[in-house]
């Protein structure tokens, strides 16, 4: 939950709406690449300076040509996604400090980076993405592995643990989106504030936001620009990335359009207006389309140990979070809001840790860590608190 803000201007808060950085997710056996299946991989040149051991590939899979960066050829898989507005290099540090006997994987996810550009069917929720992941492993003859989703990433996340259970040897979820999606719900059920699920989906998505993607914008100019809302709402305020250029440049690599990102929307009678389309990265995480996966994921028979971290000054993902309509209407920075009993801000964490409870009740097992003085990237923020937590989780997995 966030305790404490600065004074932001109303159209400043409308805008932060587009950036829903919603962030990416790890298998079994000592596992390389084969001479057999050499041929689905072919180079690329990102523009993006890796760090060192880090490989940029192309990926041939039987769904989509996926950009993936590994570090190591063999090793136990541990696969990492990202969250919406960045892409697979927002890993690399976390990569190239796993401990020796792990292999690095980290694709750009269907929408974002290098990847092939094909839509994203939202009326499946997160489930395009975890179909494009399945097909991944399947072209890296990867058999299990440990899955790690930052923000959107970790709703892939859910997404791929309803549907492939028996090839996730662990998870661990970095700030992630509620498991009842982005908006339009409230209570620690996920309750819809309204039955067509309005105050989620590309509705929320200010066009100007869209727009700087589009036209490349890398100035620091104005207060909406793709660099300063990394800058300002990834991190806890006075954090500066080392590499904030080659981040700001795969963010840049999201695909923008009616049916991309955010995708269309639909309108309503009921307050804010707007609610999910059908196609889109953030349509995608609306609740309409994956709270069914909820039951799915706690009634699991096999049943992944969980690692969660989220920084304590996370601005994107909290109990009331700035980039829900419903706290900023309860905050009077959109008009008309219809108070608490209508719209309640969603929350998010709270409905996350009530989600993996019920999860552990029913024969899991979960951890949360919260690293202090972090906000939405602790892996970035702060790599060697989050490593502490995350190589112990991995580790334990035999």
């Amino acid at each position: 939950m966030i305790k404490t803000h600065s004074p932001l201007s109303a159209w400043y808060i409308v805008l932060l709406v587009s950036v829903l950085v919603i962030a990416g997710c790890q298998s079994g056996k000592t596992q390389e690449t084969t001479t057999e299946t050499e041929e689905i991989y072919s180079a690329i040149d990102s523009g993006i300076t890796h760090l060192d051991g880090v490989k940029s590939q192309m990926v041939l899979t039987d769904r989509i040509s996926s950009h993936v960066l590994t570090y190591r050829d063999a090793g136990i898989p541990v696969v990492f996604l990202h969250g919406n507005f960045s892409a697979a290099t927002y890993w690399e540090e976390i990569m190239t400090t796993l401990p020796e006997g792990y292999r690095a994987i980290a694709p750009d996810l269907r929408g974002f980076g290098w990847t092939e550009d094909k839509l994203i069917d939202a009326n499946r929720g997160a489930h395009d993405w975890a179909d494009d992941l399945d097909a991944l492993f399947e072209a890296m003859n990867i058999d299990q592995a440990h899955i790690v989703g930052w923000s959107m990433g970790g709703g892939v996340c859910y997404a791929y643990l309803v549907d492939h259970p028996d090839k996730v040897l662990s998870v661990t979820f970095v700030s992630p989106v509620s498991p009842y999606g982005f908006g339009g719900t409230h209570g620690l059920e996920g309750i819809p504030n309204n039955h067509d699920f309005t105050g989620s989906g590309g509705g929320t998505v200010n066009p100007q936001f869209i727009a700087a993607i589009s036209a490349g914008d890398r100035t620091d100019s104005t207060q909406n620009s793709p660099r300063n809302i990394i800058n300002t709402y990834y991190y806890k305020a006075g954090f500066k990335a080392a590499r904030e250029e080659d981040f700001l440049t795969a963010s840049l690599m999201e695909k923008t359009g009616e049916q991309k990102y955010p995708g269309d929307f639909s309108t309503s009678d009921f307050w804010p207006n707007v609610g999910p389309g059908k196609y889109g990265p953030i349509n995608a995480l609306s609740p309409k389309y994956v709270i069914s996966d909820v039951d799915s994921l706690i009634n699991l028979d096999v049943k992944p140990p969980v690692l969660w971290v989220h920084g304590s000054e996370d601005m994107i993902v909290g109990d009331e979070s700035f980039f829900d309509l419903a706290t900023l209407g309860k905050l009077n920075y959109i008009p008309g809001w219809p108070g608490e009993d209508a719209a309640a801000p969603q929350p998010m964490v709270s409905q996350t840790r009530a989600v993996l409870t019920t999860y552990e009740e029913n024969g899991g097992a979960y951890q949360e860590v919260v690293i202090q003085d972090a906000g939405h990237a602790s892996h970035i923020e702060k790599p060697q608190e989050f490593n502490k937590a995350f190589h112990g989780h991995i580790s334990a997995i035999h």
